[in-house]
């Protein structure tokens, strides 16, 4: 009996550890994310170049997800809620990495907007960077504290990120359209809203996993999508 309870304790440290690497994971990403958004709207060079340079931190964490996650896979062999734990952490690190390459190409578009020589208005693209800042901040607590209405709450709120984006998009071509020799820097500026808003999307994926993760169903109903107009990918 003993040494059963000794290997149940032993699991659970396993667990713990894994979900200990996701929030390691997640709270470099949200940073990552977050001073990408500074780098852009203070015209940071440096930063901008620590943000491209730290994502390969997040790679090297998102790999320790994958071998410990296979490892426990492979000698628990977890049933019912340990199996969905594990494969919802394979799937969220998976998301929280997406992040961090999103956070990192925002950061190499700063840096070349910065050189076009054209200022372009960015206070409109930070508005939406922070809104989808505070859903990525959400749903990793959501992830922590296994708190599926908090959840929820970030899934439900992609349609807010979709018209933003939208609303975004059409003042830069706006712009363009008014000033044909705004287009390069504008044209930079698409893409890092179009960063952004992919991110939110990751955050609607985690939100979504961690549904599953915790009660073993997908959210009720299609997630809410804005009417957006396609932009660069």
């Amino acid at each position: 009996m003993e040494d059963q309870v000794h290997t149940v304790k032993s699991y659970d440290e396993e667990l713990d550890h894994l979900t200990g690497i996701i929030a390691r994971m997640g709270g470099m990403a949200e940073a990552q994310f977050a001073s990408g958004l500074h780098a852009l709207a203070r015209r940071d060079e440096a930063l901008a170049q620590r943000v491209i340079e730290g994502d390969a931190r997040i790679d090297e964490l998102d790999k320790e997800v994958q071998s410990f996650a296979v490892r426990l896979l492979a000698l628990r062999q977890p049933m019912a809620v340990d199996l969905r734990q594990i494969v919802g952490a394979l799937n969220i690190s998976g998301e929280i990495e997406r992040v961090g390459d999103y956070a990192a190409n925002l950061a190499k578009r700063s840096l070349v907007l910065h050189h076009v020589g054209v200022a372009v208005p960015v206070a409109g693209v930070v508005r939406l960077g922070d809104l989808v800042r505070g859903l990525l901040k959400d749903v990793l607590d959501a992830y922590l504290e296994k708190d599926v209405a908090k959840a929820l709450g970030v899934w439900s709120r992609d349609e807010e990120v979709d018209a933003m984006y939208t609303g975004v998009m059409q003042d830069l071509i706006a712009l363009m359209t008014e000033d044909p020799g705004t287009i390069t820097a504008a044209t930079h500026l698409l893409f890092i809203a179009k960063n952004i808003e992919r991110i939110g999307d990751h955050a609607t994926n985690i939100a979504e996993a961690l549904h599953y993760q915790i009660l073993g169903t997908s959210p009720a109903g299609l997630r809410p999508k804005g009417n957006t107009v396609g932009g660069p990918e």
